[in-house]
């Protein structure tokens, strides 16, 4: 037998194991009063705007009132200011753009984990050995990781300290990665803690390489598949004083008018061989504005010098949910996380056992009879008919589904309320599952290199019965996003059927006549007038209507 599968073997099952008790730990929190050191004093979530602020505060206060999130805890929501953005619009996952990464749906627990409770059980262990300081992590990825018995992660250095997880260098080209001092020990273990000599963002290969990133596997011992890897970064803590000197600055250049990324500008002006060149770099940049460069600037001087702790967490994995496509497989068809998370393919959602296959995945929703799920489908925040299909690799969230309605396959569908004339309307998008949303054109002339479903949208406008002329755009720019293709109904169920019958119109290549009387808008315009308090109570019904039935 080989030695090396006994080894992988021995690692996942200390992988499930660790994840299972943090799981465990966590619920044995929620619902009770934490004592002081036990947890977060504060969870601290930032919100795009103060429309998206309100509904996080809803959906945190109605989980504390669910007995969903540990008591005494002070739970705090900060909007952007108006312009410029901490995050995005979550482009690459739609389905989050209107109430949050953070409160997307996970197929655990019962009542359903959202990526809040999920980010909390995983770091649970953190906060009894941590000195004052702050956590800082993303909303869409998921770090599991264990380490001996015995041993802690220990948050208690000055400056920064981040979490690192050994990966493929193609993961390092989209992350950051950690060049580290060498070590005279040659021990291996699960966590190991060592100092960064420079961190990189992002960077090519040649890069990695060069910089003396890349580390060869020993097959003796390392859980990583590939022979080179590269520790990338996940999440990371900064102590309270550095704080406060960064909170300093903030107010002296307030108000800040460019784009600051916690990430980026923040880790890559630590470590000895930090180098104020990359200040001038834009090229990971949103959108570049005049005084970037001068601000980066003035964060590497009040920076430089200080230290970047690393823990190395040897047997961990880092999965990243930030894209349809990602959540897709990570949720159906990845059964490495399946078996160290315990991902289920139904969680807390009722009615008859739809026909699937068992790599689909169905979160808080409600079927009736005879429904039936392609493989590598997800359903979320959903109502669907008797003798609903829906195919392979789609996904359908916030939707009520007509009975009998056949959703095709490799198609996103989300409705969202929004408010027209003071009034609640409702709107569904329909994007193919790998369909470009942030590309942008300028010119009329480049409209045919954006394509939904493979087709040009001066085609796809054709078959609706409308005139090149009437495509219209909502923003600067012209992209999916902003493309004025979806009708605005007066009900939710209708919603949703009229935007199907244009999508098999399209995927068809069959003409169908488009009520004159709606009025299409984008996902963009949705956006801006989406009525969070009414997507809010859909949910809610679907919550009372599960727990009734269940």
């Amino acid at each position: 037998m080989d030695p090396g599968a006994n080894i992988n073997k021995y690692f996942v099952q200390k992988l499930q194991m660790a994840t299972k008790e943090k799981l465990r730990k966590f619920n044995s929190l929620r619902g009770r009063e934490v004592a002081c050191g036990e947890f977060w004093d504060a969870v601290v979530v930032t919100s795009a705007d103060e429309r998206q602020k309100y509904a996080y505060e809803l959906q945190i206060k109605e989980k504390v009132d669910r007995k969903e999130l540990p008591f005494g805890v002070h739970y705090k929501v900060f909007s952007d200011p108006p312009g410029y953005k901490i995050g995005g619009s979550s482009q690459r996952l739609p389905s989050a753009s209107a109430l949050g990464k953070i409160f997307t749906a996970v197929p655990l627990g019962e009542p359903l984990y959202q990526m809040l409770e999920l980010k909390l059980a995983m770091y649970v262990d953190l906060p009894n050995h941590m000195k004052p300081g702050v956590l800082v992590t993303c909303a869409d990825d998921i770090e599991l990781y264990s380490i001996a018995e015995g041993e802690r992660v220990a948050l208690d250095k000055p400056g920064f300290t981040a979490l690192a997880h050994p990966s493929p260098l193609s993961i390092g080209t989209t992350h950051g990665v950690f060049v580290l001092k060498p070590s005279e020990d040659a021990e291996w273990s699960e966590m190991e803690n060592r100092t960064c000599l420079r961190f990189l963002h992002k960077p090519s290969i040649e890069t990695m390489r060069d910089t003396g990133a890349v580390f060869q596997r020993r097959s003796d011992c390392f859980p990583l598949s590939d022979a080179e890897f590269v520790y990338t970064d996940s999440t990371y803590y900064v102590d309270f004083d550095t704080s406060q000197r960064l909170l300093g600055m903030l107010k002296e250049v307030a108000p800040l008018e460019c784009e600051i990324d916690a990430y980026g500008d923040f880790l890559q002006a630590l470590g000895p061989l930090a180098s104020i060149e990359y200040t001038r770099n834009t090229a990971n940049v949103t959108k570049e504005d005049d005084g970037l460069v001068e601000i980066r600037q003035k964060i590497f001087r009040l920076l430089r010098g200080m230290p970047l702790n690393v823990v190395l967490l040897n047997n961990s994995k880092f999965y990243h949910l930030g894209t349809t496509r990602e959540y897709v497989f990570h949720l159906t068809g990845d059964d490495a996380l399946k078996s160290e998370l315990g991902v289920l393919s139904s969680a807390f959602s009722v009615g008859p056992d739809p026909k699937t296959d068992a790599t689909s995945c169905v979160m808080h929703s409600v079927l009736k009879p005879n429904c039936s799920l392609g493989a590598g489908s997800v359903v979320e925040y959903s109502r669907l008919g008797e003798g609903v299909s829906v195919g392979r690799d789609s996904v359908l969230s916030s939707c009520w589904v007509n009975p009998g309605s056949s959703v095709p396959d490799g198609v996103f569908m989300h409705s969202l309320c929004v408010t027209q004339q003071n009034r609640s309307v409702f709107v569904t998008v329909a994007f193919g599952i790998d369909d470009n949303l942030k590309r942008c054109v300028k010119a009329s002339a480049s409209l045919d290199s954006l394509t939904l479903f493979g087709v040009t949208l001066e085609a796809c406008v054709t078959f609706w019965g409308l005139d090149c002329h009437d495509l219209k755009f909502s923003g600067d720019v012209s992209s999916l996003w902003t493309a004025c293709l979806f009708p605005v109904c007066e009900d939710q169920e209708r919603s949703f059927s009229v935007s199907l019958s244009m999508l098999q119109a399209v995927l068809d290549r069959c003409p169908f006549n488009l009520p004159k009387d709606l009025k299409l808008i984008s996902m963009h315009e949705a956006l801006q007038c989406k009525n969070l308090k009414e997507m809010l109570n859909f949910r809610k019904g679907l919550y009372h209507d599960i727990t009734q039935r269940s």
